[in-house]
């Protein structure tokens, strides 16, 4: 940027040599008039490519798959007014997943901004998008001098990637994009003149001390579980967790962000837990008496309600980038025994120098893995729920599939009945990876996240888990995958409408189903078979499990796009689950009191003793 052939720019053609030295190769966009000089800029440069979604929010959610697959960051550009509100949804999902995404959204020009006229608004289009956005931002600006934009990207990149990651959102009014800068005299952004030392980590001496008082405590455990969350997944994490279960041989729990990060073949992985968790997994954490949770905020979806009834005989140990997720607890009375305040690479790098050489078998854990084998060897991992018909494929053998023929590929799940029965019942196989939104879970986010991921991949084919009613959210974005002739394989899981919503309604409203069942008081959808011909993408209908592998078996291999419609068991819902009032380890369906008890080492709740 500093050559003297680049030394006189336009404002967005800086932008987009700025985005391209940074490593962002596509930008995914909605083309609106007070955006048209960034995406000009970034189609004109020779090594770099605008993917055009259909919404603006797909695109904000395609550039957070890009982002998720690549380790880098994701970009989306988008106008102001609608097109910049648009983004919201998408930009809210990378903050709370804690994913690199840099929108940029055009503005009015200057002259036609409200300023304190005290109007709603002045300029066509006008709309104040870093109000709306910066509390889902690590950093919003909008940008008001040409002279500022070197500054303001350094800036929203130095806080998207520092400490827990996260979205940005930079605000550039249309009259600074077509002005021409002298690049010399940019000034940059120096985070050590202006923040100084902002880490507020344990440091080297605190840290060293801390794992050393947990890792005696481990190995004094008879009972001791790790967590692994989204915090650890990072690709440089993988080695360090495979060493420490060489040399540990610890039983293992996974959060949703977490779940790829064990192959299924490791002995002691004992599944997802919380409220959509596996009655293993739940048995396990419920019953263990010392926890190191390893990047996961531990939210209520993890721990259930109240917290109080959460591992409640466990010595806990949390380990997280964000002193604010382990601070939390305090206020809500729940002990959290060691707090360390630091990055999962660092702690691990120091847990493994630190753990005894040769450690092998812990004589104190044997009773603890015979029985987490028996409760292994006892529950799968889907159970059928009491009213499931047998038309239909079953989500337990719609999962069985799955296992079969996913192999490695990057999967995208979307929210509801997807996300909880893959995430129960999917064998991770080396290399395979899962992605999801998993703390907003936007219906329609996968679709436009596979579109991005799969962009990321260099085009390389992905699989798209997705409801019928999710689909609906972002249809458009079929269009996309057509246009940019991108090998996706859409899985969906057709239930007829909502079907988790349903089941929380079967649960508190006596099975009245407003607006998630089909129906004139609820829900409609297309010829899904039409509609992929419309968009010449392959389509076929299973309602067996014999011919949803047959079928699966075919695609996948094609590595082409295709379409399948899967036909699920009418009634089926996401089995177990808990109940609210209920801890975790005494989901739906309730087991019977005496076989229920037996599967409890510590003193079970007064509310799970009386047969339900």
């Amino acid at each position: 940027m500093t050559n003297n052939k680049n030394r006189f720019m336009k404002v967005s053609d800086y932008v987009a040599e700025f985005l391209f030295k940074n490593g962002v190769r596509d930008v995914f966009i909605v083309s609106g008039g007070a955006s048209i000089h960034f995406l000009h800029s970034i189609n004109s440069h020779p090594l770099m490519k605008t993917i055009h979604c259909h919404h603006e929010q797909a695109a904000s959610m395609a550039a957070d798959g890009y982002a998720r697959v690549n380790s880098n960051f994701g970009c989306a550009v988008a106008t102001s007014g609608p097109g910049a509100t648009n983004l919201v949804t998408g930009i809210t999902g990378a903050w709370f997943d804690s994913i690199p995404v840099l929108h940029i959204t055009g503005q009015v020009a200057t002259f036609r901004m409200k300023n304190k006229m005290g109007v709603r608004q002045f300029g066509f289009q006008e709309t104040d998008i870093i109000s709306m956005t910066k509390d889902v931002t690590k950093y919003s600006k909008l940008v008001l001098s040409s002279t500022e934009v070197r500054y303001e990207l350094e800036k929203a990149l130095y806080f998207m990637k520092v400490g827990r990651p996260g979205p940005a959102l930079i605000d550039i009014p249309d009259d600074i994009q077509r002005q021409v800068v002298d690049t010399f005299l940019l000034r940059s952004f120096d985070p050590f003149a202006e923040l100084g030392v902002i880490s507020q980590l344990d440091n080297e001496s605190v840290l060293s001390k801390k794992i050393s008082e947990i890792i005696n405590k481990l190995l004094l455990s008879e009972r001791p579980v790790l967590i692994l969350g989204a915090g650890a997944n990072q690709i440089e994490n993988r080695p360090l967790i495979e060493d420490v279960l060489k040399q540990v041989g610890i039983p293992v729990l996974t959060t949703w962000r977490g779940k790829d990060l064990v192959d299924s073949h490791y002995e002691w992985l004992c599944g997802t837990f919380g409220t959509h968790g596996t009655r293993v997994g739940n048995f396990v954490v419920q019953n263990s008496d010392f926890i190191l949770s390893i990047g996961s905020r531990l939210s209520t979806k993890e721990t259930g309600t109240p917290i109080s009834d959460w591992a409640r005989s466990a010595t806990i140990a949390m380990v997280d980038i964000d002193e604010f997720e382990i601070k939390k607890f305090d206020s809500l009375g729940k002990v959290i025994d060691f707090k360390v305040n630091t990055s999962s690479f660092i702690f691990l790098q120091e847990f493994i120098q630190q753990l005894p050489k040769g450690l092998g078998f812990r004589n104190s854990w044997f009773d603890w893995k015979k029985y987490i084998t028996k409760l292994k060897n006892s529950y799968p991992s889907i159970e059928k729920g009491p009213k499931e018909k047998k038309t239909g494929i079953s989500p337990t053998d719609m999962v069985t599939v799955f296992n079969k023929w996913f192999g490695n590929h990057h999967i995208f799940l979307d929210t509801g009945c997807a996300v909880a029965w893959v995430m129960q019942g999917l064998k991770v196989s080396f290399g395979q990876r899962i992605h999801h939104d998993c703390n907003n879970t936007a219906m329609g986010w996968a679709l436009p996240a596979a579109i991005g991921g799969s962009i990321s991949l260099g085009n390389l084919p992905v699989i798209c888990v997705v409801g019928d009613g999710s689909l609906m959210m972002n249809l458009q974005e079929l269009s996309t995958v057509q246009n940019q002739k991108l090998p996706i394989g859409i899985i969906l899981i057709n239930n007829a409408g909502y079907g988790m919503v349903r089941q929380t309604e079967d649960q508190w409203l006596g099975g009245v189903h407003l607006g998630t069942s089909l129906g004139e008081q609820g829900l409609s959808f297309p010829n899904f078979s039409k509609l992929c011909e419309a968009f010449e993408i392959p389509y076929v209908s299973v309602a067996t499990s014999f011919d949803l592998e047959i079928q699966l078996k075919i695609l996948v291999k094609s590595g082409r796009p295709f379409f399948i419609d899967v036909e699920i068991a009418e009634d089926s819902g996401v089995y177990p689950q808990s109940k609210f009032g209920y801890p975790i380890e005494d989901a739906d369906p309730p087991l019977k009191r005496h076989e229920f008890l037996a599967n409890m080492i510590i003193t079970p709740k007064d509310i799970s003793k009386p047969e339900r």
